[in-house]
Parts: structure tokens; sequence; C-alpha cells
């Protein structure tokens, strides 16, 4: 998805570590959610003083999705839009904070309208799909999947194929192996490939051991430790999510 550039603000300070993030070294997390929580607490003071200020509630709402606070930072982006509704149409990040809502049918609108905005990434499609069948069902999710002609970045034309049920996620893997990419991009490339590999077991296929395992590897992989992007901040939320439903599964009393 096209990011849409505003000045944040990086501190450090320490913060709890959840039980359910072992995938990354205690430090590492602990510095990631410290400069979060540090960060917010500086835009608020700048908010305070400007509450009108578009590029400091984008920074706290980011601040706060990567913080898990998901409400927090649907309420800062909606901001956003109240005072330019021309971002409304771009605004995907508002999309993914309705998806952890559990609002699926406003994340769905929301990455439908998007579509307008960026008629070529499959991503976008991607999460579209992900909220319709969390709405409606996988059935009526891949009948109206979004169109798409023109070529995007890899490995997303193989992960729609995917989600259009037109191969195994296993192929995707496959087909990376085979592209000869240089070591770096296989990287960046690989990073995408289990993040939603990893959601569509999880969603599609029901496979959540499977979905874990996929999820695990994005956390870990080196260009999404190295960059912390946005989806490299979601792949290890929804890592930490699925991992506590682990946690929180009853016992079989027959083992």
């Amino acid at each position: 998805m096209r990011w849409v550039a505003f000045p944040a603000l990086w501190v450090v300070a320490s913060l709890p570590i959840f039980s359910s993030e072992t995938v990354l070294p205690p430090d590492e997390l602990r510095g990631h959610l410290t400069e979060f929580k540090l960060r917010e607490e500086t835009l608020n003071r700048r908010i305070e003083e400007n509450p009108e200020n578009l590029s400091a509630l984008s920074a706290r709402g980011d601040a706060r999705m990567f913080l898990g606070n998901f409400e927090g930072a649907r309420e800062d982006y909606a901001k956003m839009i109240e005072l330019d509704p021309t971002l409304e149409v771009s605004h995907w990040r508002i999309g993914i904070a309705y998806f952890y809502l559990g609002e699926f049918v406003k994340a769905e609108r929301q990455f439908e309208i998007y579509h307008r905005y960026d008629a070529v990434d499959r991503e976008n499609g991607i999460w579209r799909f992900m909220s319709q069948t969390s709405a409606q069902g996988e059935e009526k999710a891949r009948k109206d999947l979004l169109p798409y002609e023109q070529t995007d970045r890899p490995p997303y034309p193989w992960l729609y194929e995917m989600f259009q049920g037109k191969i195994e996620s296993d192929e995707i893997f496959q087909r990376i192996e085979e592209a000869g990419f240089p070591r770096g991009y296989e990287e960046r490339v690989r990073f995408h490939a289990d993040l939603y590999v990893g959601i569509y077991l999880e969603l599609v296929k029901g496979d959540k051991k499977a979905a874990l395992q996929h999820l695990r590897n994005a956390v870990a992989n080196q260009y999404g430790r190295a960059t912390g992007t946005y989806m490299w901040q979601v792949a290890r939320l929804h890592h930490a999510r699925l991992g506590k439903s682990f946690e929180s599964a009853p016992l079989n009393p027959s083992r």
C-alpha cells in the first residue's frame, strides 16, 4: 500500500513485554514498545497545543496502532479524515484499524474505496478479501475480489492467485525460490509472503498452527526487523494475537 508521509517523533524508554510475543529478543521488543509509548506521549502534547495537527494525529495513530491500541488509532485516523475529507480515499490505515477492531464491514468499504485511489495495489485487494470473508464468508469475498489489470510487485500477483483459489500457499515460496531475486530483495519478498500466507491459512484454511509459523517467520524476518515498516508491526501484532489464542485454548482432558 502506498504510504502518505507525515513527520514522526522517535523517542526511547521502557515498557513491560507481552508474554505471547516471543519471537524477538526481549530487549528488542522492549525497545519498540518503549519508543511507541513515548512517541505517543510526546504527540499528546503536540495535539493538545493544536488539535488540528494532521501530521501529529497521523503519527500518534501509528504509535497507538503499534502498541495494539486499535481504537485509539482509529480515533486519530478518523479525526484526520474529519479535518481533511480528501484523505479518506487513500487512508488504508484506518481500514486496518477497523479490521483489528472487528468492524469488518467498515474495513471492507475502506479498502474498496482505496481501489479508486490505487487500482494496481493487490495488497489492498487482499485486505478487502480478508475483511469481506470475515463479514460475509469466503464464497462471497472470492466472488467480489477486486479486479487488477496491471502488474504489481512480487509476491503480490502470486498471493492474489492464492486468495483467488488458483494456487496453494506452498507454490508461492517455490516461485520465490525459482525467481532468483538478489538476497536482500528476496528477504523482503519473503516477509510479505509469510505475512499474508499466515493470515490466509488462519482465515481461509483454519490451520492456526501453520499460520502461526508463517507469522513467526514474518516477525523474525531481517528485512522487517531492520525497517520496522507498518506492515511488519502488523505482522508482530497479528502473531501476538494468534499466539494468545493458543495460550487461552482449553486443555484437552483426553491427553
